[in-house]
């Protein structure tokens, strides 16, 4: 199972990997993007690859904190969903080809799930 130093180094990679795709869009790849009329998708899948780098940095933190066995599963469950959820649509964005589209959803529910693993770690002990 994953442990808070794990999580705390896939967080700081994630948002390494955050900003450098964000500001690679912004340039490197905006002509691509406005090609293919997809820059909203391609900000989407960065917007929610932050919001999910902030929640696994604080279930790192809060993995030393309280003694859970939802928070792994919710840290688990979240870099999952972040790889689906926006790696399906990052590629969406610049292949411009809906066959990647498919994978959204599930990458949605591993990002609900780890949710309510962390929602359920303020309830359940152990």
């Amino acid at each position: 199972m994953i442990n808070s130093r794990q999580t705390l180094l896939i967080a700081s990679l994630s948002g390494f990997l955050a900003v450098a795709l964000g500001a690679f869009g912004a340039h490197a790849l905006k002509q691509i993007l406005l090609e293919n009329n997809r820059t909203d998708t391609f900000e989407l899948a960065v917007r929610y690859h932050f919001y999910h780098t902030f929640a696994l940095l604080v279930i790192a933190l809060l993995m030393d904190r309280f003694n859970s066995k939802w928070l792994p599963i919710s840290a688990l469950c979240i870099l999952t969903g972040m790889i689906l959820f926006s790696g399906s649509l990052y590629l969406l964005a610049l292949a411009n080809s809906t066959s990647f589209a498919f994978i959204t959803p599930f990458g949605g529910v591993f990002l609900l799930a780890g949710w309510g693993f962390l929602f359920l770690s303020t309830f359940k002990k152990g």
